[in-house]
């Protein structure tokens, strides 16, 4: 069922095994090469000026957590672009794109009037996303390499941005939500799909995520629980210049489940 395959996928060990052959084999992952994505936007706020999360980071393991026909047998991109309003002609982020499934789709979606940038940090990721675009001839979307901590993109260019199956995996949230801020127009939309678990199992509790992207002036919107077994999209606004927070004030949000041991 996909269900169950989906849910197997999800230990790191066997998703980083299964995954990296099957990529390879389909041309997604290159080894590493030197890759021509560069920086779009000057540095924003150091790593070092926020405080570091109260939470377990996870280990970058693959650029998919699951594979691509069983994401879209259960129409997981179409269901995030639906309930975040991705419509066309719009500018829209994908933080920490990996392999490029969340890009190709958007890029479909926003049309040759929109666009897509598809920023990530790992040469591999990097080299694989221009081969990807490159063959797709996909022109409405730019290839960005970004800081762990700062995505290093335009001021004012997104309409949108979506973080999917990587929050986990930010060793500074702070700095990237707080860079991340004037990276979007006003109103713009942050979505973030995980799965509710704890981070050591590559997902985020709800409350621990609500918690940490308001200390960084952001606004929940909106919440739902995927169709397929494919996690949760938490829908946030983005901060207003006014309602971004000194990074200094900023104070970690207590990982109460994974202190107690619940999961």
């Amino acid at each position: 069922m996909v269900l169950s395959g989906i849910a197997h996928l999800r230990s790191p060990l066997v998703r980083s095994l299964a995954l990296a052959a099957a990529l390879s084999g389909a041309g997604v992952i290159t080894p590493d090469t030197t890759q021509a994505a560069e920086p779009l936007a000057p540095p924003g706020a150091p790593a070092t000026a926020f405080p570091k999360p109260d939470r377990p980071v996870a280990e970058i393991v693959a650029p998919l957590w699951a594979s691509e026909s069983q994401r879209d047998s259960v129409d997981e991109v179409g269901q995030v672009m639906r309930l975040m309003g991705i419509a066309p002609g719009q500018s829209v982020g994908d933080i920490g794109a990996g392999s490029g499934y969340y890009t190709v789709r958007m890029a479909e979606r926003v049309g040759p009037q929109g666009q897509v940038y598809a920023e990530d940090v790992t040469p591999r990721y990097l080299a694989g996303l221009e081969t990807r675009i490159a063959k797709g001839a996909l022109t409405n979307v730019t290839v960005v390499r970004g800081e762990p901590h700062d995505p290093r993109l335009p001021a004012g260019s997104l309409d949108a941005a979506v973080l999917v199956h990587m929050y986990h995996e930010i060793a500074q949230p702070f700095g990237l939500l707080h860079n991340l801020g004037p990276m979007m127009k006003l109103g713009g939309k942050v979505g973030i799909v995980d799965a509710d678990d704890v981070p050591a199992r590559h997902g985020t509790p709800p409350k621990l995520l609500a918690c940490e992207l308001a200390a960084a002036g952001y606004r929940q919107t909106g919440f739902s629980v995927l169709e397929g077994g494919v996690g949760y999209l938490a829908i946030f606004a983005a901060p207003r210049p006014e309602d971004r927070p000194d990074p200094a004030s900023i104070r970690p949000c207590r990982d109460e489940t994974t202190r107690a041991g619940r999961r």
